[in-house]
C-alpha cells in the first residue's frame, strides 16, 4: 500500500529572490531545501495544493482556472522580475473536489476562476518543479486568521493526501518586514526554538500549542500580522497525528533572521 503524501510548511523567502543573484546566494540553503523536496517525497504528486501567505479572502477560496495567470505581488524589484512566467497548469476538477471537501466540513468556501499564482506559490514551485509540469492550484487563507478555522481547513483537505496531492503551506517562520536585520536575531531565534520544540510534542499537545501560538516567546515581534504563520496551521491540520521533521533551518539571514521549514508525515 502506498504511503500518504506528506504535507509541508515552507519558509518561502523574500520576493522573487531566486532571480536576484545576491538574494539567491544569501538563501542558498533554502534553494537547496526546496529543490530536494521531490526527492524527499519520492514520487510525482498528482497536483500541488498551495496555501500561501499572500492570498486571503472572506471565505476559503479555491483557485479554479485551467491556466492561472501570474500575480507579481512584490515591490521595487528589477523590471525583469515582473516578467517571470511559471506556466504550470491549474486543476479545475480537483479544485471543485477540494471545494466540496471544505463545504462538507462546514467551512465557508467559494471558487475563484480569476486568481493567479502569487509569489508565495510560484517562487518555491520554480525551485521544486522547475519544468512547471505538475498541476498547481491554491486555497486562500480566510480573513481573521483564526487558528481553529485554519486547522479545520487542513483536516478537511487531509483526504487529498490519499489522492497523491501534495499540500504545502507557504509562508515564513519569521515575518516582520520592519525588523528584518540584526534586530530580528533574538526574536527569530527564540521563536524558532519554541516552534521546533512545539512541533515535536505529542499530537494533541502540539495542536494546543499552535492554537495558542501568541504565548510563544517573541510571538508578536516575529508575526505582527500572522499571515505568514497561518499556512502552518493548515499544513499541520492535514497531518495532525504525524511526525514533524525539520527540512530547512538557516540562521543570520539578511543579517539576523532565523527561519525553518517542516515536513509532516
Amino acid at each position: 500500500m502506498r504511503s500518504r503524501m506528506p504535507s509541508y510548511f515552507i519558509s518561502h523567502g523574500g520576493g522573487p529572490w531566486p532571480w536576484i543573484p545576491n538574494m539567491r546566494e544569501a538563501l542558498a540553503p533554502l534553494a537547496d531545501a526546496l529543490a530536494r523536496m521531490p526527492q524527499e517525497i519520492g514520487r510525482r504528486p498528482s497536483a500541488v495544493l498551495m496555501i500561501s501567505g499572500h492570498w486571503e479572502k472572506d471565505t476559503f477560496a479555491v483557485m479554479s482556472a485551467a491556466k492561472p495567470p501570474m500575480v507579481y505581488d512584490y515591490y521595487n524589484f528589477p523590471p525583469e522580475t515582473y516578467e517571470i512566467q511559471y506556466p504550470a497548469p491549474g486543476a479545475p476538477e480537483l479544485a471543485q473536489h477540494t471545494a466540496d471537501l471544505i463545504a462538507a466540513a462546514g467551512l465557508p468556501v467559494s471558487m475563484d476562476a480569476e486568481q493567479g499564482y502569487d509569489h508565495g506559490t510560484f517562487v518555491p514551485m520554480a525551485l521544486m518543479y522547475p519544468e512547471a509540469d505538475v498541476p498547481l492550484f491554491q486555497v486562500s487563507m480566510r480573513h481573521g486568521y483564526s487558528p481553529e478555522e485554519h486547522f479545520a481547513l487542513g483536516r478537511a483537505l487531509a483526504p487529498l493526501r490519499d489522492e497523491d496531492v501534495l499540500i504545502v503551506g507557504s509562508g515564513l517562520s519569521y515575518h516582520n518586514l520592519r525588523e528584518f536585520g540584526p534586530r530580528a536575531k533574538v526574536p527569530s531565534e527564540e521563536f524558532d526554538t519554541w516552534l521546533n520544540a512545539a512541533l515535536q510534542l505529542p499530537a494533541a499537545a502540539r495542536t494546543e500549542a499552535l492554537l495558542n501560538w501568541e504565548q510563544a516567546p517573541y510571538a508578536r515581534a516575529c508575526h505582527a500580522q500572522e499571515d505568514h504563520l497561518v499556512p502552518l496551521f493548515t499544513a499541520l491540520g492535514a497531518a495532525e497525528e504525524e511526525a514533524a521533521t525539520q527540512v530547512y533551518h538557516q540562521r543570520d539571514i539578511f543579517g539576523g533572521v532565523t527561519a525553518s521549514s517542516f515536513r509532516f508525515g
